[in-house]
């Protein structure tokens, strides 16, 4: 883990496209239909409505790489065998299953049954039975994981005995179609008479005409309703192993993601947790991200594998972004733990204070040596601040670390450091650490009060429930007092379970309760992802209060960001960057003398003499102090002429002191650098006239 003193501030503006228009499919280049028929049985609805949303080849082409790249078994070799196996059944159905219809053969029955499953294990003919009409039935062999029985037959039949092959369903179809001389047949649902009949004359076709799974119908012959069942989940079944998030994840982030990125989405799991911190007072929003996959390359000199992960976070109220960082973390370590890293991952953790308020939040994760991308998107709400007792928390990890107080981490708490997974899964093996706060606790709760764990398992049959009981007295007090807890998990069999904390009173009333939930696994051992953190030395905490006053300007909460932005100020008077950011605010609302003395921070400062000048030349002009305004603006302008804002309030200067001409060549040259100005625009109207 590492101390840093600077946090770097970027601009990450997701595409947020996912409403948009989509181009019908009639009007795409061949190319691009004939993929969309090659995949038609494969792609899930999401990936398809992205694709069509997107307007460009490159795009599209780059959408098709990712959307091999998400089903290929083999990720690390060059071929992709999901592709190639679609292709040779495409090529096989349209060259052979299409020959009896007018239509392509990956429009039929057969066709799309093939594209779906392959070949058949068996196939079984009974085209030349008298009495029958040409059927054949295919043999599967089942998948578990995609909810498919162990072994299943389709059966397909000529309709009357002519035309393509119809896959037969046993329910909407009947045995009865698969009788030559229908008309003779008094009653098509006497299911126990017509499989009979069938039986005499290919008994293995009597069973397939009511069931498409051996030995499973019902007792009076009648066809089990699970046959719908089991061919819905086999028309599923190719969309399974599939989370469509990288493909919405691709059409947001397209424009903010580089090119060699975006086809290398990676799942990951994440958690995030809102936690007051007894030592600044102040709110912070924690989260974890994990990915599944982490690709790394070899550092020879050292021995070492290495990657480098990059945390671009924002915040936003609806469309707006009200606050964006990004963080570096480059990670190191021996090739002796490459093994442990590729089968625990590893998780990279931040923090940052947070206003009150609803937002959501977005990281994305970029590994820079493998050319991968995770996203961790969450509405968060921060509440307003309760001035009665209360519970924050459960939060949940798999075991603590001491760290000095003095320096701030994610998911810490005074000297705690939570170590978290964001499964929430725990092997026998493991501790179940838990942590919690409790706020505003009164005197006499801190005498007399209590707080109480009650773990329950969710089973039906003797579910485990075990209680903990801790007195508030055995803690430090203070108006935020931290409670750590350890729990076994071997204490407990493998469940589902509910965490709650109550704090209760002492007159043995609850005054507040907290639930969370978590697994405990039937594993002996389970592994859990390495964390990785940066902290921030509270030496330095002048910074969060320079995120909140920025927060709270972008929400128009003047007021808070005042008082924020003077408290980070008094707190180092010496962070420049800070000292510009205060400037502008004061000038925003309109403390100009207080603005001009904040800016005298800035005069000795050789690499700021742009926004020094700035700030006195607008403070000047609100004091409607013209002629001086004049000369920092024009400083301003000579070092960089480039400025809008510079411009426009050149302009407004020479207008207000009359000099028409002027102040339309520095209007028309705001203009130049942003047309979209209306403002602007009609005050250099005004002036033209």
């Amino acid at each position: 883990m590492r101390i840093l003193t600077r946090l770097a501030f970027v601009f990450l503006v997701p595409a947020l496209l996912l409403a948009g228009q989509k181009v019908p499919e009639k009007n795409l280049p061949d190319l691009y239909k004939d993929w969309l028929n090659l995949v038609v049985y494969h792609i899930q609805p999401v990936e398809r409505d992205v694709f069509l949303q997107l307007t460009n080849s490159r795009d599209r082409d780059l959408f098709i790489e990712t959307f091999w790249k998400q089903r290929d078994p083999t990720p690390g070799t060059p071929e992709n065998e999901y592709r190639d196996e679609l292709l040779k059944r495409f090529k096989y159905v349209n060259e052979f299953l299409g020959r009896a219809t007018t239509r392509e053969g990956w429009r039929t029955d057969m066709g799309r049954i093939h594209m779906v499953l392959g070949p058949p294990a068996s196939i079984e003919r009974f085209d030349a039975t008298i009495g029958l009409v040409p059927c054949q039935s295919w043999s599967y062999y089942g998948d578990a994981r995609k909810d498919l029985p162990p072994q299943y037959i389709l059966l397909f039949y000529q309709r009357g005995g002519v035309g393509e092959y119809k896959l037969y369903d046993p329910v909407s179809d009947g045995p009865v179609r698969l009788l030559q001389n229908q008309r003779d047949i008094s009653d098509p649902f006497d299911y126990e008479g017509l499989h009979d009949k069938i039986y005499d004359l290919a008994p293995t076709l009597a069973e397939l005409s009511l069931t498409r799974i051996p030995g499973e119908f019902n007792y009076d012959f009648s066809p089990s309703p699970r046959n719908a069942i089991l061919l819905a989940d086999i028309l599923n079944s190719p969309k399974k192993d599939v989370n469509p998030s990288y493909a919405s994840h691709f059409l947001n982030y397209k424009g903010v993601v580089s090119t060699e990125y975006l086809t290398n989405f990676v799942e990951s799991h994440s958690s995030t947790a809102l936690i007051q911190d007894p030592v600044t007072g102040l709110r912070f929003l924690h989260f974890s991200i994990v990915p599944t996959d982490v690709n790394v390359d070899a550092y020879v000199p050292k021995n070492q594998f290495y990657c480098n992960f990059r945390a671009d976070i924002s915040l936003r109220n609806g469309e707006d972004i009200i606050f964006q960082y990004s963080r570096e973390f480059p990670l190191y370590f021996p090739e002796s733990d490459w093994d442990r890293v590729k089968a625990n991952g590893l998780a990279v953790e931040d923090s940052f204070p947070i206003i009150e308020g609803k937002f959501k939040l977005s990281v994305l994760l970029t590994n820079t040596v493998g050319k991968q991308f995770s996203v961790l998107e969450k509405d968060v709400e921060v509440p307003p601040a309760k001035a009665s007792p209360s519970i924050e928390g459960p939060f949940l990890g798999y075991r603590f670390e001491t760290i000095q107080r003095d320096v701030h981490y994610p998911f810490k708490v005074n000297d705690r450091k939570l170590v978290t997974d964001p499964k929430k899964t725990y092997a026998r093996a493991d501790e179940i650490a838990v942590l919690f706060n409790v706020l505003n606790a009164t005197e006499d709760l801190l005498r007399n009060g209590e707080a109480r764990i009650v773990v329950r398992g969710l089973r039906e049959a003797n579910p485990v429930q075990k209680s903990y009981t801790l007195r508030l007295s055995a803690y430090p007090s203070g108006r935020i007092l931290s409670i750590s807890q350890s729990i076994p998990a071997s204490d407990l069999d493998p469940d589902y379970y509910e965490i709650l904390v109550r704090l209760v009173g002492a007159d043995g009333g609850v005054l507040d309760e907290k639930m969370e939930s978590f697994i405990v696994s039937p594993s002996p051992a389970l592994g859990h992802p390495i964390a990785n953190a940066k902290g921030l030395a509270l030496a330095n905490q002048f910074l969060y209060r320079y995120m909140l006053a920025q927060q709270s300007e972008k929400m128009n909460r003047l007021k808070a960001a005042g008082s924020l932005y003077e408290q980070a100020f008094q707190l180092n008077a010496d962070y420049k960057e800070g000292v510009v950011m205060y400037g502008n605010f004061l000038n925003k609302v309109g403390a100009f003398e207080e603005a001009l003395k904040v800016a005298e921070h800035l005069r000795a400062d050789d690499r700021r003499q742009f926004p020094y000048h700035v700030i006195r030349g607008l403070a000047l002009m609100g004091q409607e102090k013209l002629g001086d305004a004049l000369t920092d603006l024009l400083l301003a302008n000579r070092m960089y002429n480039s400025d809008t804002n510079v411009l426009n309030a050149l302009g407004t200067c020479y207008q207000r002191m009359g000099k028409k001409a002027e102040a339309l060549d520095a209007f028309k040259a705001s203009l130049t650098l942003n047309p979209n100005q209306e403002a602007i625009k009609k005050l250099v109207e005004e002036l033209s006239k």
